[in-house]
């Protein structure tokens, strides 16, 4: 059993529909909704990895199984089951029109940032929230779902203050940043050097390269005499990595972004990346969820983004159960609050309401967290993925990373656990 961490991409056409803007009007997040379900929770998958990354799709699928399986064991909602509907069609899009007509009341998905805007539209038009369990453009935040959008993944700007940490705790006091010329590499560089001066260390230099094409900024970064280096990128970061030993810089100065993670082994150069670190997002799931999981598709050999779609079913299973309704528009004004989050802030805009009711400690199962719930005290679901705590854009507001530590064979251990603050920087 694995857990493969694959980043989602953020090409021009995300940042063309994050132009755009959704259907739906106001702020689903904080406004009040009248009870208007029909008496039967439905929750929809959608799942849009294909090719090689089609892989993803039955750990995601897994998961929800079982997350409304154990609902169901624990009473369902309202006495009735809660029904999974998997989304039929080609794209995203095509299959979140397939769900709405089937009068879905919550939909998960989809993996792919570049997928989730068209979605997003499609959705909030209809009034149903939106949670994805991989999304992680930093765009996604300002997105105009009319409140109809959350993610229980990190934005990919969530790490840059444990990318800091990292060489500060290796004892640097400058560091150079060279990243993909491309939405992620831009984005993430700019949270580093932000949360380098926050840190009080010095970003020297910052530089960018295109994929296959590497020498120039690793040389730049080489002239700025950097502590450490922290190389963000997902297209080539092999051939960045091997650039920046030409200029000499290699192992434990190096640190890298979760997009460049990989083992490399023979790949690179002997003592290459020795003592580097690098950051993975998430949590190694628990014996317990592996075994849980299996037992739904004993074929699964993946868990990427398993339990931040296990939560995802969870959470908003309880936003309903907390609104006494299953309308999507009672969904999505809960799910703050079931996550021990707070709206503070403006969001989409609009003022922002703090999350109704205190919450208790937190609830670490939906069996658990529902009979919370029916005491009348609030909720903080913190469930396989870890503290959720959705902000006023429907943003996780913690934010885990496995660190990894190379050896002089080039091939990384976990070596230990970070947490970020701020998932959306």
């Amino acid at each position: 059993m694995r857990s493969t961490i694959v980043r989602t991409t953020t090409g021009a056409a995300l940042l063309l529909a994050l132009a755009g803007c959704a259907g739906a009007g106001g702020n689903a997040r904080v406004d009040s909704a009248e009870a208007s379900g029909d008496g039967t929770l439905r929750i929809g998958l959608i799942q849009d990895s294909i090719g090689e990354q089609a892989f993803l799709n039955d750990s995601q699928l897994a998961a929800a199984q079982l997350a409304i399986k154990e609902i169901n064991a624990a009473g369902g909602h309202k006495g009735r089951p809660v029904d999974l509907v998997v989304g039929a069609g080609d794209g995203a899009d095509a299959q979140a029109r397939n769900l709405a007509s089937a009068k879905v009341d919550a939909v998960i998905g989809p993996t792919d940032s570049s997928h989730a805007a068209a979605a997003i539209d499609v959705l909030s038009a209809a009034r149903v929230p939106l949670v994805s369990p991989a999304n992680s453009a930093a765009g996604l935040s300002r997105y105009k779902s009319g409140g109809y959008y959350f993610r229980t993944a990190a934005a990919d700007v969530a790490q840059a203050s444990v990318l800091v940490k990292l060489a500060k705790d290796g004892g640097a006091k400058s560091l150079a940043v060279v990243h993909q010329d491309s939405a992620y590499g831009k984005d993430v560089s700019a949270a580093v050097t932000g949360a380098a001066k926050n840190a009080g260390l010095e970003t020297v230099s910052t530089t960018a390269f295109k994929p296959g094409d590497a020498g120039n900024a690793a040389a730049g970064a080489k002239a700025a005499r950097p502590d450490a280096v922290v190389l963000i990128a997902r297209d080539d970061a092999q051939g960045a990595i091997a650039e920046l030993n030409n200029a000499g810089l290699s192992g434990k100065s190096i640190i890298l972004s979760d997009g460049a993670f990989a083992q490399y082994g023979s790949g690179l150069g002997s003592k290459a990346l020795d003592g580097a670190r690098a950051v993975v997002p998430g949590l190694l799931p628990s014996a317990d969820f592996q075994a849980r999981l299996v037992s739904v598709n004993p074929a699964l050999k993946d868990l990427s983004f398993a339990a931040e779609t296990y939560d995802a079913v969870n959470l908003a299973v309880l936003a309903a159960a907390k609104a006494d309704d299953d309308a999507g528009r009672s969904i999505a004004a809960n799910l703050i609050a079931v996550s021990g989050g707070t709206a503070g802030g403006t969001a989409g805009g609009q003022p922002a309401a703090q999350a109704s009711g205190p919450a208790t400690k937190p609830c670490l199962s939906y069996t658990d967290c529902l009979a919370v719930l029916k005491t009348g005290a609030g909720i903080n679901y913190d469930g396989e993925s870890g503290p959720v705590a959705f902000d006023a854009n429907g943003d996780i507001t913690t934010a885990n990373y496995m660190v990894f530590t190379y050896g002089a064979d080039n091939r990384a251990v976990l070596s230990g656990r970070e947490a970020a603050g701020r998932a959306a920087g």
